[in-house]
């Protein structure tokens, strides 16, 4: 039975997120309504990292399995024909080995979230930053991001829904930079717990706005308490760049 891996962009705003849910429409549903419109098959696909409603993809990594053999360039094209008009496009579509498994065999994860720091509301960008009109020091927010790198406890940046076993995570990369008027925040790992990149975004909001010091954000991240993080980062700035595997 062949296997399939997408690469695929999305805009989250429509969306009640990458998981089905019964009572509104999600990435994944609208992926396997046009999987079963050309093959006529019903699968159900297996994804990278179930993204929150709002939150934008570039390079989200799914997997799926066929009964028949197709070319993998009719198989996206197909794809992308049944998908219109949601804003969803398969970049790649790939055949690959029977083990590979787009969550599991995943080495690194990376995310970017967007802060547009100006007075003025977005205009253009509107569902795809999140707006923050007082002025933010990305210097400082970088030099307080660089303290929690290496491995942790998160339980203060994670949900109280998350399901993972263990809030011990090992992030990669934290990096905060400006360009213009947009604050950049790239988060790399190879497993985040859920709202970590968002919780982690609004702690280091209020560093940038001068509320916290720079050490402020390891101080709360060592206290291991849900109630020391800043206020959840919205989900309208958040993007999954990539995935290595």
């Amino acid at each position: 039975m062949p296997r399939y891996k997408l690469t695929i962009e999305y805009d989250g705003t429509p969306f009640v997120g990458w998981q089905r849910q019964a009572d509104a429409l999600s990435v994944q549903e609208a992926i396997e309504t046009a999987i079963e419109a050309f093959s006529g098959e019903a699968v159900r696909t297996q994804t990278a990292g179930r993204t929150d409603a709002g939150v934008h993809a570039k390079a989200q990594v799914a997997h799926f399995d066929l009964e028949r053999d197709w070319d993998p360039f009719r198989v996206s094209e197909a794809l992308n024909y049944h998908l219109k008009p949601h804003p969803i496009a398969i970049l790649d579509c790939q055949l690959v080995s029977e083990d590979f498994e787009a969550r599991f065999s995943a080495k690194a994860r990376h995310y970017r979230y967007l802060i547009l720091n100006r007075r003025a509301r977005p205009a253009l960008e509107i569902h795809k930053v999140w707006h923050v009109a007082v002025p933010l020091d990305a210097a400082a927010m970088h030099a307080a991001a660089q303290t929690i790198l290496g491995r942790h406890d998160f339980t203060t940046f994670r949900s109280a829904q998350c399901q993972a076993n263990s809030p011990l995570r090992t992030l990669d990369r934290l990096d905060v930079r400006r360009e213009g008027d947009l604050i950049i925040i790239e988060a790399s790992a190879r497993a985040f717990l859920h709202h970590q990149v968002r919780s982690m975004t609004g702690s280091l909001k209020l560093v940038g706005e001068g509320r916290w010091p720079v050490e402020g954000l390891r101080a709360a991240l060592d206290a291991q308490d849900r109630s020391r993080c800043g206020a959840m980062a919205p989900s309208s700035g958040l993007y999954l760049m990539a995935i290595d595997y």
